[in-house]
């Protein structure tokens, strides 16, 4: 087997590995109850509107593509994992809006150059593992003039401080993987489109997450439903003690963020990033 080969056939087992752990668990459920209102500050920030083009990246069960479409806007959402747009379908029908559903991977995304008005991902191309093809296929399918939309969890957040206690409980990262959070870093997403973007804006914001009665039913939430986190404890299954010790960190971290009213209300960090490509 030539190295080309190898590197390919480890390729492919990584995306295989990815489709895998977001088809676990019930990421549509997390995004309509956990964050529903996330998607439509990205429309928002970037203006779509009836006459643009718009591709949602990563695209999950449609958090973005969904409230894009409600604009009228022509939205194309794209993901990795087939469970996840049945899953899109299904909701677009049911609120009546059109999207059209492609299958494919952010770091190597099955457009041609130039083909959209707007770019987006909220929460998607983030967990992309190799963050420089993946920003350069929201540039190169992005047309001069315009825009490139972004929300992705900071790691000094919540998420970040959760995904951050979960790595020392999951298998290595695979040669040449960069951290998701590091796309919630303002240096990091400006190094990735340097010298490509212009008029960049930048905010780091929060959105309120009141959905769990305590720190336990947040635990036990994302073990049941978030598929990063099952995977993770897939892994460990076969220690206790192992197990024991993540309940314990994800329960002390939503106590620490825990606002202290009758039910558990955390402000979940997050990095708006939108910019130009230039004419």
């Amino acid at each position: 087997m030539t190295e080309r080969t190898g590197t390919i056939e480890a390729e492919q087992a990584l995306k295989a590995r990815q489709r895998a752990v977001w088809a676990l668990g019930d990421y549509p459920s997390v995004a309509a109850e956990v964050i529903p209102d996330l998607g439509a500050v990205l429309v928002e920030a970037c203006g779509v509107g009836a006459h643009h083009r718009v591709l949602d990246v990563a695209t999950g069960s449609g958090n973005v593509a969904l409230p894009a479409a409600v604009t009228g806007a022509a939205v194309v959402a794209c993901d990795l994992t087939p469970e996840l747009l049945r899953a899109g379908r299904e909701l677009a029908d049911g609120h009546g809006v059109r999207v059209d559903w492609r299958e494919g991977d952010a770091e190597a995304l099955p457009f041609a150059d130039d083909e959209f008005d707007i770019v987006l991902s909220c929460l998607g191309v983030m967990f992309a593992p190799n963050h420089r093809a993946a920003a350069d296929e929201l540039v190169r399918v992005c047309r001069p003039g315009g825009k490139i939309g972004l929300i992705n969890w900071t790691p000094d957040g919540f998420v970040g401080q959760m995904l951050a206690a979960m790595k020392p409980y999951a298998p290595p990262s695979p040669p040449g993987s960069q951290p998701p959070p590091l796309w919630g870093k303002e240096d990091h997403v400006r190094s990735l489109l340097a010298g490509r973007v212009t008029d960049i804006d930048v905010r780091r914001q929060s959105v309120t997450v009141d959905r769990f009665a305590d720190p336990e039913a947040f635990r036990d939430y994302f073990k049941s439903r978030y598929g990063p986190t099952i995977a993770t404890y897939r892994g460990i299954a076969h220690d206790a003690d192992q197990v024991a010790a993540l309940d314990r960190e994800l329960l002390e971290l939503a106590r620490r963020h825990d606002m202290g009213t009758d039910s558990t209300i955390m402000e979940w960090q997050y990095l708006l990033f939108t910019a130009r490509v230039p004419d």
